[in-house]
């Protein structure tokens, strides 16, 4: 087991990059982004060079040769009149450009702006703009563009005003449910704290944050805007012949549908994919703008000296011991929004945990117990990242940095319950589904061996009753019942070791007494190890036999619990057991940590 990894030196730990990557930069590194934009710029460049690349003038008729195939003369042919397919393809196609951008400013202004402001504002103008919006859903589209076309005859700028409009609405409602969702995040309030106007906050954060959805809704209009106008030219309504446009072609060529199929193939392909490339790439556009917000720019750049901090030196335990179930080596983890300097969130931190042990990690918030424990199965928030680390779990070398190897790891090597359990229940499934469901997963049973083993898994975690109970929904259970039910949920696959996020700090004083030792109880039975995210000195001096005290990313002090409690070694564990409260003097305040407050005002400022 020693040999299984080589602790990694501090000085090869890189981070990255402390500046996202340019949306433009991430949206070419997508294929369907590049053929989509490749595309496009073809259709907009022999559009917009339609006189100098077309071979012949989109009228000129030549009688003799009439609806001919592919040639030298003529690459895609000719039609009923014998006029160059290829020309009439490259000058139709600025109508149709011309088009898209008419409605698409249209429904941009509309929609995006409406969207913002009553998502943004609520209210009566929210009331206002969604019986506005019910409204122009409820007209018929076809019906007013018809309406419109017979007013202004052949005038595609009216028709595609009119469907930016009709568009408008649908689009309104998306960006005002994705505004929303987002107008309650803390980071507006401190912006509104800050001093920003309403105008500042919605383009500075509103916008950038939804940017996604309005770029997926735009491109999804523009194919269907290319979709509409090509039906208007088809039916005559549009561009009056014989001046050239895709519908037009389209209506021409199903007129020889029959004895010329392939008249239908240039201009029908052309409207088709162009169609699709507006699809594809409002999808990749999504991605790449939310890659802009979630995570940092891959890579292992050292972080600047600025940055670095050397380990302490009470933080590094010895070699990993050959009877550990679990060793985690020089793990460091960094955070980034994506428009913030990287910063360490874990930094250089080993473990060892032994078959049965119970590992308690102790620390004040923010000085990164949950994110430890969170890497060890790769579900890092999304700005977090391991940029360096190696695990070596019942014999086997996971690399920390990689997260298709963590994932395996879920559910039969290491589980893990959390602080909220409710949270953790979906409201919609029953108990017994809940464990069902982890059971099929990791075993083939039939449903009726599922069955036995979900009551004998409530049975095993205290609970009584547990046939009704795994009928019940979680709104029908206690938080107490809601978490042995977690745990059972953890222990279905039989894991090696059990990842414990603070789960008795939602719970009352006694129901806290039945878990721990519930918890104490399956890890002897099993030789389960257990590592224990906490607050609680009195939790740890329960159920734990090791205890490790993090702060600020270091691992300061790791020692038996005995040990620590009567001899801390490092400063920071002293004072922090004697912050204590059930064991301070009444009357004398608690003692602080000089530089946590420091660092706090410092946020504040």
């Amino acid at each position: 087991m020693s040999g299984a990894f080589e602790t990694a030196p501090a000085a090869a730990l890189g981070a990255a990059s402390a500046k996202p990557t340019r949306f433009l930069t991430r949206l070419l590194r997508k294929p369907l982004a590049l053929a989509s934009l490749g595309w496009i710029a073809l259709i907009v460049i022999g559009s917009a060079f339609a006189a100098r690349l077309a071979p012949y003038d989109p009228l000129d008729q030549d009688l003799l040769g009439l609806k001919q195939m592919p040639s030298p003369e003529h690459w895609l042919g000719t039609d009923a009149l014998g006029r160059d397919v290829l020309s009439r393809l490259l000058y139709g196609g600025m109508p149709t450009l011309e088009g898209i951008m008419q409605a698409v400013v249209v429904a941009s202004v509309l929609g995006v702006g409406l969207g913002v402001t009553a998502g943004y504002f609520g209210g009566w103008f929210d009331r206002l703009v969604n019986q506005l919006v019910d409204l122009v859903l409820s007209l018929p589209t076809i019906v007013i563009l018809l309406s419109v076309l017979a007013v202004f005859h052949h005038d595609m700028l009216a028709a595609m005003v009119a469907v930016g409009f009709l568009g408008s609405a649908g689009i309104t409602r998306v960006i005002r449910s994705v505004t929303l969702g987002i107008r309650g995040e803390l980071y507006l309030e401190a912006a509104r704290i800050s001093g920003l106007s309403d105008g500042a906050i919605i383009f500075r954060h509103v916008i950038p944050r939804i940017m996604g959805p309005v770029l997926v809704q735009l491109s999804l209009f523009a194919a269907v805007t290319v979709l509409i106008q090509t039906g208007i030219s088809f039916l005559g309504l549009g561009v009056p012949p014989p001046d050239p446009s895709w519908g037009g072609m389209i209506f021409d060529a199903s007129v020889s549908l029959n004895d010329f199929p392939w008249l239908l193939v240039p201009s029908g392909v052309t409207a088709a994919l162009t169609i699709l490339a507006f699809g594809l790439l409002g999808d990749s556009a999504r991605d790449a703008a939310a890659e802009g917000w979630s995570k940092p720019v891959a890579g292992r750049r050292p972080l600047p000296a600025a940055g670095r901090r050397e380990s302490a030196p009470a933080a590094v335990p010895a070699p990993a011991d050959p009877n550990s179930v679990l060793s985690v080596r020089g793990l460091t983890i960094v955070g980034s929004t994506g428009r913030e300097e990287v910063r360490r969130l874990v930094n250089n931190v080993s473990l060892d945990l032994a078959p049965g042990e119970t590992l308690g990690i102790v620390g004040e918030s923010g000085s990164g117990k949950t994110m430890t424990i969170l890497s060890l199965l790769g579900l890092l928030p999304k700005g977090a990242h391991v940029v360096e680390g190696a695990m070596a779990i019942d014999g086997r070398r996971v690399d920390l940095t990689d997260e298709s190897s963590l994932k395996r790891l879920r559910g039969q090597t290491i589980s893990m319950i959390f602080q909220e359990p409710m949270s953790a229940l979906d409201p919609c499934a029953t108990i017994g589904r809940h464990l069902a469901e982890v059971i099929h997963r990791f075993e083939k049973v039939s449903r009726g061996e599922a069955h036995k083993r979900v009551i004998e898994m409530l049975r095993q975690v205290q609970i009584p009753n547990p046939e009704e109970v795994a009928k019940r929904y979680p709104h029908e259970i206690s938080g107490g019942m809601a978490q042995r039910v977690a745990i059972a949920r953890a222990l279905a696959p039989r894991p090696k070791v059990l990842l414990a996020d603070e789960p008795t700090t939602a719970l009352d004083v006694t129901v806290q007494a039945e878990i721990l030792d519930l918890l104490r109880g399956l890890s002897q039975r099993h030789g389960m190890a257990i590592i224990l995210v906490t607050h609680d000195w009195g939790v740890v001096a329960d159920i734990c036999d090791r205890a490790a005290v993090l702060y600020n990313g270091d691992l300061l002090e790791c020692a038996p619990v005995t040990e620590l409690f009567s001899n801390p070694q490092h400063p920071y564990t002293a004072a922090l057991l004697k912050s204590n409260p059930h064991s301070a003097p009444v009357g004398v305040p608690l003692p602080t940590i000089q530089d946590t407050l420091a660092r706090m005002r410092e946020a504040r400022a």
